[in-house]
């Protein structure tokens, strides 16, 4: 995984690090030499020699965090772009997640581990030629022991991975539940369960910190690890070196040197397994985001067969197969081993109570929720092996409580069609019943609205959502409740205009009150998640009206 995510680094900066990598180690070198003398033979001109080294080192330091910092930015920013221009499973909290914390955690592999690894491998050698070149005796005792250290701290990043990954999951986990928490809690409150959530929220967070507890003693213990060792091999050289001084068999501005030298090969070593512990999440992080941008790739060839028979079909056809849904946390599925067809240009109708997973149904078909079991087939095709963004665009969505951002109430409606004249905006108003609304605005169509649509009505957005559908002609629909909010007079312009928008089209459609079934060709209806019955819309009509 670290090659995979080295590979993302432009070559120049590998480049760069080596090279500043090789003078931070001759100045290594020239200010342990300088010292050394200015010590032995007390001049004390050569402390210049030794300041100047000492102030070069900290500029190539500064170099080279100023290269890895700056790598590290246009590195996430390569992957949050590419994470957010493949087509997935939607914005869910889990994917928030991994945009934000998930990616910034990427920042101490490319800022820290990386530099410290290029200078793991360049300074050592480099040090120790001078300090064979001073006294081999002592070279010798250190080129064997300090492999000793990377054999050591490796022993010990194995488990240190594990911990890390289980860390890195329990967050995604908890920052994803917490998202869909809070983006839900007006639900939750409406059916008595904010109370549930809070503890199962508790819960999550108190695995998290169970985890980043155990992540963290792996941490010291590796930390531990390495300094005993390095401890250890600079005293079986400082000790040798003290005695031969001693008795007089090595000059003294030699053993400063090589009492001097020693720390230093085994320094960047000691540095390099710190870094390593703090880029440990990261690297559990680029995983997961390459098991992402992995994944429409293998779609890629089932999204080709899909395209040739979307085009040779037309309309398409939609299949659910035993599709079952449970939500975090819910003690029942939102939907339990659901079949239903839909044939090309059939419409729809899906009634039942509040809460029978109507508008997970619909969330289903269009790819926003994912089955815990069973499948959507479209014209045969799984959905997971359909190009997601093209599928969706095919749709024609209203939800249950449409979302308009803040511009005008044109580019609100054009909004799957952004390149659609007034002309064609003002038809798709017209036709859902908005027209009238729009043109008592200050600026009719260019009126810029409220994030929200503040300053519009409910049942006044859910027409600008009905006028956004329409606009796109898609050949599939659907639409939650789209009648929902809206007056009698108003519900009748629409439902006229759902008999044209919906001819010759397939659709799926979410109905509470009686008027719409008119547009359906049958009506299937759920209840606590399961589908009890299929009916026509006229053996359908006093249950909807009882609903009501």
């Amino acid at each position: 995984m670290e090659r995979r995510l080295l590979g993302w680094l432009p070559r120049r900066v590998p480049v760069v690090l080596a090279a500043v990598a090789v003078a931070q180690a001759v100045l290594v070198v020239v200010q342990a030499d300088a010292l050394a003398r200015a010590v032995a033979g007390l001049d004390a001109r050569l402390l210049v020699v030794v300041g100047a080294a000492v102030g070069g080192r900290a500029v190539l330091a500064w170099v080279a965090s100023d290269v890895a910092g700056r790598a590290a930015a246009g590195v996430k920013a390569r992957l949050r772009g590419e994470l957010l221009a493949r087509p997935g499973a939607g914005p869910n909290g889990a994917r928030v997640t991994l945009l934000t914390r998930g990616l910034d955690a990427v920042d101490p592999f490319f800022a820290g581990y990386v530099p410290q690894l290029v200078a793991a491998c360049v300074v050592p050698p480099v040090v120790l030629v001078r300090l064979g070149a001073a006294d081999w005796v002592s070279a010798v005792v250190v080129a064997v022991t300090v492999p000793l250290v990377p054999v050591f701290g490796a022993l010990v990043g194995v488990s240190t991975a594990q911990w890390t990954g289980r860390q890195w999951g329990l967050l995604r986990r908890l920052g994803g539940h917490l998202r869909d928490v809070v983006a839900g809690l007006s639900t939750l409150r409406a059916f008595g369960r904010a109370g549930h959530q809070s503890v199962v929220v508790r819960r999550l967070a108190e695995e998290h910190r169970r985890a980043t507890m155990g992540a963290l003693r792996v941490a010291f213990l590796s930390s531990l690890v390495v300094e005993l060792v390095c401890s250890l091999s600079v005293a079986l050289v400082a000790v040798p070196v003290g005695l031969r001084l001693l008795e007089g068999r090595l000059e003294l501005a030699t053993g400063l040197l090589v009492l001097l030298l020693a720390p230093e090969v085994y320094a960047p070593l000691r540095a390099l397994g710190s870094r390593f512990h703090a880029s440990a999440e990261g690297v559990a992080v680029a995983g997961e985001v390459f098991g992402v941008l992995d994944a429409p790739c293998r779609a890629a060839a089932g999204g080709s067969r899909a395209v040739t028979r979307r085009a040779a079909g037309g309309v398409p056809e939609v299949v659910l197969e035993e599709v079952t849904v449970r939500y975090p946390g819910a003690e029942r599925p939102a939907l339990a081993g659901v079949s239903l067809r839909v044939a090309p240009g059939e419409r729809v109708a899906v009634t039942g109570p509040s809460g029978a997973g109507k508008s997970t149904l619909l969330a289903v078909v269009a790819g926003l929720v994912t089955p815990e079991s069973g499948r959507v087939l479209v014209d045969g095709v799984p959905l997971e092996e359909l190009d997601v963004a093209q599928w969706r665009s095919r749709l024609g969505w209203v939800p249950q409580r449409p979302h308009l951002f803040a511009a005008s109430v044109a580019d609100n409606i054009r909004l799957g069609v952004p390149d659609a004249d007034d002309a064609r905006v003002r038809a798709a108003a017209r036709a859902a019943g908005a027209e009238e609304f729009i043109d008592a605005l200050p600026e009719g169509l260019a009126t810029v609205l409220g994030e929200g649509g503040a300053g519009l009505s409910a049942g006044q957005r859910q027409r600008l959502a009905v006028a956004r559908a329409w606009l796109t002609q898609a050949p599939v629909m659907l639409w939650d409740e789209p009648t929902a909010r809206l007056d009698v007079r108003s519900e009748g312009v629409l439902v006229q205009a759902a008999r044209r928008l919906l001819e010759g089209r397939s659709a799926v459609m979410v109905v509470h009150r009686p008027a719409l079934l008119g547009a359906a060709d049958r009506v299937v209806r759920l209840v606590d998640g399961r589908l009890v019955s299929d009916a026509s819309p006229a053996a359908a009509r006093p249950a909807v009206r009882s609903e009501v």
